[in-house]
């Protein structure tokens, strides 16, 4: 009889022995799934490994029941992968192979939005891209960054690189921040690629997923495109890694795992002896550094293809305008409706207002699950949380004072939108923002085609129509409140303002050389839109580089998030304390840890969501293995309290 190292998705690290019955050992292999028995309970396992000695001790070993699989779904790399988790991420490694295996998972916290450029082949390239090209050929390095304006061109020399990859029999992964799948694009994608494709996105089901997923591992697939977790696809020999968009929040798992699809694929690249290009106009901080200590080669693309030319910006103090569209931006709208061209208006807010308000008394009406103000949402006549999702009937009374004097502060999309109509009231005007794309199924995409053949005049919307959207049409974004952002308590708002800046002034002036853009703002010297309106990336990235420097932040240090959730705030607080003094004695105890850093419990920034009180431990140190070193002698042993939750976040990118 054989037995067989399994492991399960438990929520700590485990492997498990059962013995393969005879009528299972001609499928019982490395790489498959097993159903077994766990206690009472039966749960699906991973078979790791199968020998033909019993292991040591008189304990029982149990059968396993059921094989699943025909052939492995998993090979030695995502093992591999897998025991790395464990140590980056603190993840164990039945969890991690559950969560890279398809069964229905699907992408989540990205935006749906995002449009990757044709995969059609163009036959000229420009100068721009045949030098990228020509040293991504030269073989001088295996990690590079493609450092380019919007426009520029940078998906077609990744598709070329990819398929001088695929001529050499290896196989290619491009991942983008989100794919919405259309026609057009497979159709694109299958020709040029010669059917020999896999694209991965959240509408596969399960039994879809499953199939691309043996077809990859086989060696059928040639290039697999996909977003985040495509990263974990079962490649037979990777050749090349491309990582579009860069910069993207969403390549940031927001669950358990919380890895980083970036650092992932470096790993990974590194293991295999794969190619790694990153790309983007405005890259995140970490990959500056990267590229200033020249662990990433930096190729530069300056220019846009054809006649795109980036937009003339104009910046707008709006600190004593009593309303939100300036006279500035109205002149500039008017302008471009009469000369029929298309208008983009950015506010990364929805609703009407975002704050309702006594004036007796000053309260501010706020959601009773989560420490955030209700938004006003003037068609639907609500007060919601944009946090967890709470909603109740307009009050017109203050539940502090009974006061009837209630008003509200701030504004959001639905408030321009109003504004915007009363003001052009012949214009074809819509509002692409959440409550609008999940009025109804293909809104979204119906709205974006009328804006792009001219039946919208003036398309306004949230942060999900500022990247990765292509508007031939467009000659004009306006940017209201450009500064919200910044007031946010987190070390990247800076950074983040800027990229956002940076991003959706890009949708101006694509194709044509009459962009402009309009950013209104109270705060017109902040660095961060000071550095947008006049396209200074140098000179932000330095000054950003330098204040995270002398602050400590990363890329100058490796940041361990803890945070510890719970229904009790009595309980979230001392579970935090009491981690937290063991945090100070193990420092105290081995002078190896000195240059770890314990910044002290306290509440986060959003210090209650849906209900659960959420207080968190920031750990800090220049050395990433010095950190995870210090983290799992801290909490390899250590069990949180009943009722409180553990989220563990290495290199989390909000502290909110």
């Amino acid at each position: 009889m054989r037995f067989a190292t399994v492991l399960l998705p438990l929520p700590y690290e485990c492997e498990y022995t059962y013995s393969i019955p005879d009528a299972l050992d001609s499928r019982a292999k490395p790489g498959v799934r097993c159903s077994v028995p766990l206690g009472r309970r039966k749960m699906v396992g991973f078979i790791a490994s199968i020998s033909e000695e019993r292991p040591s001790g008189d304990y029982e070993i149990r059968d396993i029941e059921r094989i699943i699989d025909e052939i492995p779904v998993f090979n030695d790399e995502l093992l591999d992968i897998a025991k790395w988790m464990r140590t980056m991420y603190f993840t164990p490694t039945g969890l991690s192979l559950s969560m890279m295996i398809p069964s229905g998972r699907k992408e989540s916290e990205v935006s749906p939005f995002y449009e990757p450029a044709s995969f059609k082949a163009i036959e000229n390239l420009s100068e721009g891209q045949e030098h990228a090209l020509s040293v991504l050929r030269s073989g001088e390095s295996r990690f590079y960054y493609l450092f380019g304006v919007t426009g520029s061109g940078k998906s077609e020399v990744y598709l070329r690189r990819a398929e001088d990859m695929i001529k050499e029999g290896r196989q290619v992964l491009y991942m983008v921040p989100e794919i919405t799948l259309s026609q057009q694009l497979s159709d694109d994608v299958y020709d040029r690629f010669h059917g020999r494709v896999a694209i991965l996105h959240s509408s596969l089901t399960p039994s879809q997923r499953l199939k691309a997923w043996h077809e990859i591992m086989s060696g059928d697939i040639d290039i697999v495109i996909g977003a985040r977790s495509s990263v974990f696809a079962p490649f037979r020999n990777l050749g090349l890694i491309i990582l579009d968009e860069e910069h993207e929040t969403s390549y940031k798992s927001g669950n358990t795992p919380r890895y980083h699809a970036r650092q992932v694929a470096q790993y990974r690249a590194a293991k295999c002896g794969a190619e790694f290009i990153m790309g983007s106009a405005t890259p995140s901080l970490e990959a500056w550094e990267m590229m200033r200590t020249e662990k990433l080669r930096r190729i530069d693309m300056p220019e846009r293809i054809g006649e795109g030319r980036y937009p003339k910006i104009e910046v707008v103090n709006t600190l004593k305008e009593k309303r939100n569209i300036s006279p500035e931006l109205e002149k500039a709208i008017r302008k471009a409706l009469s000369e029929k061209k298309g208008v983009l208006l950015f506010l990364n807010r929805r609703g009407f207002t975002y704050g309702y308000q006594c004036r007796s008394c000053g309260t501010i009406l706020t959601c009773p699950n989560c420490s955030v103000s209700l938004t006003y949402h003037k068609k639907s006549n609500r007060l919601v949380c944009h946090t967890c999702g709470f909603s109740e009937p307009l009050v017109h009374v203050c539940p502090e004072c009974s006061s009837r004097d209630l008003s509200p502060s701030g504004f959001g999309t639905e408030n321009i939108e109003e504004e915007a109509r009363a003001l052009f009231p012949y214009a074809r005007i819509a509002r692409l923002d959440t409550d609008v794309a999940e009025s109804g199924k293909g809104k979204t995409q119906e709205i974006l085609q009328r804006f792009r053949n001219g039946s919208i005049n003036i398309l306004l919307g949230t942060q999900m129509i500022a990247k990765g959207l292509n508007f031939p049409l467009v000659s004009l974004v306006g940017v209201m409140n450009a500064d919200s952002s910044l007031s946010i308590p987190d070390f990247r708002a800076e950074e983040r303002t800027f990229d956002l800046l940076h991003q959706v002034a890009g949708r101006a002036g694509r194709y044509r050389d009459d962009g402009f853009v309009i950013i209104q703002t109270t705060q017109p010297f902040s660095p961060a839109v000071a550095a947008a309106a006049d396209n200074d990336l140098e000179t932000f990235y330095r000054k950003e580089m330098e204040n995270r420097k002398a602050t400590g932040f990363p890329p100058f240090s490796r940041l361990l998030n803890l945070t510890f959730r719970s229904i009790s705030e009595e309980k979230a607080i001392k579970a935090a304390e009491d981690l937290g003094k063991s945090a100070y004695e193990l420092e105290e105890s081995n002078s190896a840890y000195e240059d770890i850093e314990i910044f002290s419990p306290s509440p986060c920034p959003v210090e209650k969501k849906a209900r659960y009180y959420r207080y968190h431990m920031l750990l800090r140190s220049s050395s990433a293995s010095l950190l995870l070193s210090f983290a799992h002698k801290l909490l390899d042993n250590y069990k949180a309290p009943s009722s409180v939750y553990l989220e563990i976040d290495m290199d989390p990118i909000s502290l909110m």
